[in-house]
């Protein structure tokens, strides 16, 4: 008895979306998600009201700064550990 090879389908490949690399979102000015501190789904669950794109990247730069600024407070004081009175 011969037997009957089966027929293998190749899986359909899915076009390749485009995805944003560090480098092309340079380029836009933006920030890509994994630069973000800010999470977007979190911010979105605190707040009653719709939020705008800009928002995140506001929010994103004022925490930033808030952080940087007590790094230099926490450095100005001798310490290596940023404490909660730094901000």
């Amino acid at each position: 008895m011969a037997r009957k090879k089966k027929a293998t389908r190749k899986a359909a490949r899915k076009p390749a979306g485009r995805k944003t690399t560090k480098k092309t979102a340079k380029r836009r000015g933006k920030k890509s998600i994994s630069d973000m501190i800010i999470s977007k789904a979190r911010t979105k669950a605190a707040s009653d009201i719709n939020v705008s794109g800009d928002f995140y990247v506001a929010l994103d730069s004022a925490v930033r700064e808030l952080i940087n600024a007590a790094e230099k407070r926490a450095t100005d004081n001798g310490r290596k550990t940023l404490r909660p009175y730094d901000l």
